[in-house]
């Protein structure tokens, strides 16, 4: 579905991408791991049109996007989930899922609307609240939710767990499991090394702006290399 291939990004005089590949497959989840200031976001902002590319090819089914616009990208089927969920705090629950969908038509966005608060009944008992007056975990939730509005076929997670407390954080990647189980791809940045490989098919590590391993997520859960540096054993 998704192929970087030799992808360079810069900030300036920095590379903050050196250089990647990657493939994401229809129907995985696929994480990447890595320190702060490896790279990971830069590579969901990349994919998604947000940072633009220096050097490098992106492929989505088939089809080259690196010269697209956001937006376009967004209609093509692929949408984000930021890191930090930056939903808009002063808007309702529902008017921030109405923006998820403002490239659909209002018939679309009143179904998908109910979609999602059948998939998140604590959203659907607080669709009037303003989203700056919701728990970390519901405004997760609702970033999430805001991103499926748009029915992507691809989906960009930034930091999903971050910031809440372990409890929230086992839901959140149920709510992931889920999203997969019911047809959409997952590409997933995620410091929680240990949640990231208990949910993922496969996953890239990256240092420093490049990938340095790439393999079954059960298989690097188990590299020695693995577990002394990011899952604390």
């Amino acid at each position: 579905m998704l192929e970087l291939r030799d992808v360079t990004v810069s900030y300036g005089m920095i590379d903050a991408l050196k250089g990647i590949s990657l493939t994401v497959g229809e129907g995985e989840i696929v994480a990447l791991i890595g320190a702060n200031g490896a790279g990971k976001s830069t590579t969901l902002m990349t994919v998604s049109g947000v940072a633009a590319l220096k050097s490098g090819s992106i492929r989505y089914g088939g089809r080259e996007i690196s010269a697209l616009p956001d937006h376009d990208i967004v209609r093509l089927g692929i949408s984000q989930v930021p890191e930090g969920r930056r939903i808009f705090p002063r808007m309702t629950v529902r008017e921030n899922l109405e923006l998820g969908a403002y490239s659909r038509s209002r018939h679309e966005m009143a179904e998908d609307t109910l979609r999602i608060f059948e998939m998140f009944p604590a959203l659907s008992d607080r669709d009037s609240q303003i989203g700056g007056t919701l728990s970390g975990g519901e405004q997760q939730m609702l970033a999430i939710g805001r991103a499926l509005m748009s029915r992507p076929r691809l989906l960009l997670l930034d930091e999903p767990s971050l910031g809440l407390a372990p409890i929230i954080v086992n839901r959140i990647f149920k709510i992931i499991r889920d999203i997969n189980q019911r047809g959409t791809t997952v590409l997933l940045v995620e410091q929680n090394a240990k949640a990231a490989l208990r949910l993922a098919n496969r996953a890239y590590v990256m240092e420093t702006g490049k990938i340095v391993m790439e393999g079954e997520a059960s298989a690097l859960a188990h590299d020695d290399r693995i577990k002394e540096a990011y899952l604390g054993e």
